[in-house]
């Protein structure tokens, strides 16, 4: 009875370990046990400080990008497979043990425990079947589910195949692993469908050490990424599976040559839409500085767009610029192309936020530097390619020539408001006003009056506001400062045309002024006589100057009879008024004399009332 017991036991035991299982003894099983618990007592203290942080699912249900940022926050390594990080992880929280669980691995049977249960005495027994059975018919299945396309199953069989009977002396062969690759990357991966497994694939060749080849490196990568939230497809694939993909083939033998620039390219722009930023930064520097790419001018623009669109990354965009001209673009002739308008636009962008007015001023003028953009400038399509770069070449200019204005740089300024027809900005009427005061400021009478006319010619256009009656009146008196007659007429006439008016009391008072300054009391008195059928009373100044035309030609008489038409308008004279009046009798007449008496005695008695009411002049 012993003996029949004793084969049986020996037949089962052997006949496990042929279908290629790892038998248990009941000895080893109790050893086993004991071990466990003992290690759970050791561990105890840990997992009560650790596990709350993490536990097992959580950290199985990371993605790799999540992977990454949590290594990161911990101190460990960020860089490699998906499986090295989520095993870093699980080392840190000390949940390595649940791993081997889940693997389904058994304690080994030693040598010795299969020599005590088949130690039989006058038995021999013989083992003639195929260890490798299982395996090999596991791995004809794999073949030839992957052969007809059938992907899921011939990925849950390589699966089961690796981790039940694959063994470092038996390893999955690197064709199982290409055979179903290939079926997952049949049709874009099958829609993006089959990203998951190509990646865990990826992963498990580089583990392996297989070379992975290159087609279908780029082909996996690409085609796990769509148009969809998070770089997906359908909600399949996306960023995290192909930066996953990425790691992995990096890491497999000459997997640092095997993505091309066009997948890398394809990997920084789905970054970039998705927000990303800094990651897409990350991936183009090592595209240009590493491994020495020159990608399109579309992945530097897809970056620097999404980088211009957050303050916060405004300062990125420079960095973007930079890694282009690093790559062997010239920003003097990039404008060219779409792609090269996007890549400055968000370069004009990123430099009105940062009011970096210098930089934002060189991009449009490398722009209006390119050859091809005929019939447009360069320039022109920069500033108007959308609505934020409209705004921020707008307000650029502007600054600038507020700043030009204020450092009394006139000539730069009239240079910036020159260029903004040029490229499509309107300037705003207080632009204009700032450029016409400087020139005015700085006695430049010609280049006024022509950025006045070119003012009018925008505004007839129906481009610009009409310049208001304040501004005509400083390029007027600015041309009688110059003494630019011909010029002080031509000024007039154009308010007239444009306006509908005469002008107000300041125009007049000039107009009075270029007469006074010629002696022509005749034509002052003829304004005058204007400025009341306009409706515009005469004030102090009005009559002081005409009274200067009297004192110019010395015609004391003239100046007694404006005086007392001035009062007669209920118009007090000043001290201004009486010494001009004073001056106009100064011609050595004896009759001039009396009449500067009585103009001295009237001034006597208005300075006694205002002393006694209150000066008011």
């Amino acid at each position: 009875m012993r003996l029949v017991t004793a084969c049986m036991l020996i037949s089962s035991t052997t006949s496990l370990v042929a279908n290629g299982f790892q038998a248990t003894s009941p000895l080893s099983v109790r050893t086993s046990r004991v071990s466990t618990s003992s290690k759970s007592v050791a561990t105890a203290p840990m997992s009560a400080t650790t596990s709350s942080s993490m536990s097992y699912d959580e950290v199985n249900k990371l993605a790799f990008r999540a992977l990454q940022s949590e290594c990161k926050q911990l101190g460990l390594s960020a860089v490699g497979t998906t499986a090295a990080l989520r095993g870093r992880l699980l080392e840190h929280f000390g949940l390595a043990k649940e791993v081997a669980l889940e693997k389904g691995a058994a304690p080994a049977v030693t040598p010795e425990e299969i020599e005590e249960l088949c130690a039989t005495d006058g038995i021999t027994f013989c083992d003639e079947s195929d260890p490798d059975f299982d395996f090999k018919s596991l791995l004809s299945d794999v073949m030839q589910k992957s052969s007809v396309g059938h992907w899921k199953s011939a990925t849950r069989k390589l699966k089961k195949l690796n981790k039940q009977y694959s063994t470092s002396d038996r390893p999955v062969p690197r064709e199982a692993y290409l055979a179903v690759l290939e079926a997952c990357a049949a049709n874009r991966n099958n829609g993006a469908r089959a990203s998951e497994p190509a990646r865990k694939i990826l992963e498990d060749m580089a583990e392996s050490d297989y070379e992975i080849p290159t087609d279908l490196a780029n082909s996996c990568v690409m085609n796990s990424l769509g148009e969809g939230p998070g770089g997906t497809h359908d909600q399949c694939g996306g960023i995290d599976a192909a930066l996953a993909m990425v790691a992995a083939v990096e890491a497999s033998p000459n997997g640092s040559s095997s993505l091309t620039d066009a997948t890398y390219g394809r990997l920084v722009s789905t970054l970039a839409n998705d927000g990303a930023v800094e990651e897409a930064i990350l991936v183009l520097r090592s595209m240009v500085v590493e491994k020495l790419f020159t990608p399109p001018l579309g992945t530097f623009a897809d970056v620097a767009k999404a980088a211009a669109k957050s303050d916060d990354h405004a300062e990125d965009v420079l960095q973007v610029l930079t890694y282009a001209k690093a790559a062997g673009y010239e920003l003097d002739n990039i404008a060219a192309v779409e792609a090269g308008r996007d890549l400055l636009a968000s370069g004009v962008i990123a430099a009105e936020k940062m009011d970096n007015l210098a930089l934002g001023l060189r991009l449009l003028t490398a722009a209006a530097k390119a050859e091809g953009c005929a019939p447009d400038s360069g320039d022109d399509l920069v500033a108007s390619s959308s609505a934020a770069a409209q705004r921020a070449s707008t307000l650029i200019h502007k600054r600038a020539i507020q700043q030009a204005c204020k450092d009394n740089g006139w000539k730069l300024a009239v240079k910036l408001l020159e260029l903004m027809p040029k490229r499509g900005l309107t300037p705003a009427t207080s632009v204009w006003r700032s450029v016409v005061a400087t020139c005015c400021k700085n006695e430049k009478s010609r280049k006024a009056t022509a950025i006045l006319m070119d003012w009018i010619t925008l505004a007839n256009e129906g481009k610009a506001d009409k310049p208001p009656v304040n501004v005509f009146n400083t390029v007027v008196n600015t041309c009688e400062v110059c003494g630019e007659e011909d010029l002080t007429v031509k000024v007039l006439d154009l308010m007239r045309d444009t306006l509908d008016t005469e002008g107000n009391i300041i125009t007049f008072n000039i107009a009075l002024k270029r007469l006074a300054k010629t002696g022509n009391i005749i034509g002052c008195e003829g304004i005058l006589i204007g400025m009341l059928n306009e409706g515009i009373e005469p004030n102090v100044v009005s009559y002081t100057t005409v009274l200067g035309a009297c004192a110019k030609t010395k015609n004391a008489a003239m100046a007694s009879m404006w005086l007392q038409r001035m009062r007669a308008r209920n118009c007090s004279p000043n001290y201004h008024t009486y010494n001009t009046a004073l001056a106009a009798c100064l011609d050595g007449k004896l009759e001039s004399t009396f009449i500067a008496s009585k103009i001295a005695a009237e001034m006597v008695d208005d300075a006694s009332f205002e002393m006694a009411c209150g000066i008011k002049g």
